[in-house]
């Protein structure tokens, strides 16, 4: 028995590590007032390092000063227990309750890393490494220690502001990430794996990483991700260490990595300085971060939103819904089905590229979006609003009625039927939401293959081709695509339907007649 009991405290020791290790976005994200505004100050005195260098000796020694090893502790709470029970191997639950016995608050401690900014010490690191915690301890290079106080956090970047009292403190300057290339030398310095003030070298892979591609823990409605990529070792304990460029300044805060063991694997992410530079400014005069956003939902472009829209490359933001519904963009005349492909004149890609753009801004600014509607250019002026405060509605999930038979749409390679009392009562849809065409069946090799969803999806309304017409029946929606050619595009407004929250909107740009080419 005490042999078992030390194999399972092996388990458990090795659950809590990943559990609150600083590379793990596992704990829970709260939001801090703030303090006084800082400056952000040149750097220490030191060898200078030549433009586009790669001494690597010279940048480490005039950076690491300026890195600090971040400790936190906190109070292992029931939910923290309950959510470290799941992560237990099949079968082994009931050992670790043996082995915890009494439900008491336990410490757990965590490591992460950060950088100074300001000789009066301000520093920034992740969200991620000081949620929750309790008590924070900040060690530099030459082993001073000081207790830090959480100054503010932002979940959705993942940018946190820490403050340790003091002067003169070495700081860290910041450079260009907007202008950083892919296949330049970066290296990143922190506390990988208890190893304190470690330097790594690589190269940026790519740049504007985030949507399907980097899909952080706890990431909600708001989060941007638009992440530096380099194959600079990253392991977790390097979290909130900066990723610095051949002239020593920082362009990225070390953030992610991708892999299925928790353990470097070729990739890591950090988020661009700049992005991080606008929620300090924010989380030191305010306390918060005041986000500004256009008031829709979107979503990235593909094939088929490319052609409908008239775009001669597969790039752009797809205009899904408006959030608020009388928000800016819908004020500004903006229509759902639109693609962006502009915010004042600079090219927008992705999804990730546009939150940037917006991210740089502030509420009340004002800012110039150029859109592409069904081949049409137009260009809105568009004042922006602060976040609503609250998590957005998380996205519907699956009801648990099988869907059935109904009517065929052959253009469109889907059946359907009309939307029932029965089932509006049970997804609980209201006013108009309680008609439409609803989706019962997808044909495996269609035009609306992985574009609609059978028994979850109703469609409302035909966008495109003009004019726009409501849906309230099958019979509604047959009618409207009579007059459509095999090659010819329609654009629908769908309503997504779940057993959890609202109904989510989103426009579905479909080839008619043509099976989807979409993995």
């Amino acid at each position: 028995m005490s042999r078992l009991r030390f194999v399972v405290a092996l388990v458990l020791a090795f659950t809590c590590g990943l559990v609150f290790a600083s590379g793990m976005d596992l704990t829970s994200f709260s939001w801090a007032q703030g303090g006084a505004q800082p400056t952000i100050a040149t750097p220490v005195s030191g060898r200078g390092v030549p433009a586009g260098g790669t001494d690597f000796s010279v940048i480490a020694e005039r950076v690491t000063p300026a890195v600090v090893a971040i400790r936190t502790e906190r109070t292992m709470r029931g939910r923290d227990r309950n959510q470290m029970r799941r992560q237990m191997p099949p079968g082994m639950e009931e050992f670790f309750d043996q082995f915890q016995g009494p439900q008491q608050p336990q410490p757990m401690s965590g490591e992460g890393s950060g950088f100074i900014v300001t000789p009066d010490g301000y520093i920034l690191t992740n969200t991620h490494v000081v949620a929750g915690a309790d008590r924070v301890t900040v060690t530099l290079s030459d082993q001073r220690t000081f207790k830090a106080r959480v100054v503010g956090q932002d979940s959705t970047t993942d940018v946190a502001v820490i403050k340790i009292d003091g002067s003169a403190f070495p700081t860290l300057s910041f450079g260009n990430d907007d202008g950083a290339r892919i296949g330049e030398w970066v290296l990143a310095v922190g506390n990988p794996l208890g190893l304190d003030f470690t330097v790594t070298a690589g190269i940026i892979s790519a740049k504007g990483r985030g949507g399907r591609e980097v899909q952080l823990p706890n990431a909600g409605s708001y989060t941007v991700s638009d992440f530096i990529q380099t194959d600079a070792a990253i392991n977790p304990g390097n979290s909130g260490g900066p990723l610095l460029n051949t002239r020593g300044e920082v362009i990225g805060i070390n953030s992610a990595i991708a892999s299925r063991t928790g353990f470097y694997s070729g990739y890591g992410f950090a988020i661009p300085i700049s992005l991080a530079k606008n929620v300090m400014d924010d989380l030191v005069k305010f306390g918060r971060v005041r986000a500004p956003v256009l008031g829709i939902s979107i979503q990235d472009v593909e094939q088929d939103d490319a052609s409908i829209a008239g775009l001669k490359s597969i790039a752009g933001v797809k205009v899904q819904e408006f959030n608020p519904p009388d928000g800016p963009a819908k004020r500004a005349g903006m229509e759902y089905g639109d693609v962006i492909v502009a915010i004042d004149g600079k090219p927008v890609d992705r999804v990730s590229t546009l939150q940037r753009t917006i991210r740089m801004h502030k509420p009340g600014e004002t800012v110039t979006v150029d859109v592409m509607r069904y081949g049409q250019k137009k260009s809105f002026k568009v004042t922006l609003m602060e976040r609503p405060d609250g998590p957005r509605v998380a996205q519907a999930s699956p009801a648990d009625d099988a869907p059935a038979k109904g009517t065929s749409s052959g253009k469109l390679g889907i059946s359907v039927e009309p939307v029932s009392a029965e089932f509006a009562d049970r997804a609980g849809l209201t006013g108009t939401s309680r008609s439409g065409a609803r989706v019962v069946e997808v044909n495996s090799d269609g035009p609306s293959r992985n574009k609609l969803i059978p028994g979850f999806d109703i469609i409302v309304e035909v966008i495109y081709p003009a004019p726009r017409r409501k849906v309230t029946s099958p019979e509604e929606l047959g009618a409207a695509l009579a007059g459509l050619k095999t090659g010819e595009f329609v654009s629908l407004r769908v309503l997504g339907v779940g057993s959890q929250g609202p109904p989510l909107a989103r426009v579905v740009n479909i080839k008619v007649g043509e099976a989807s080419v979409q993995p």
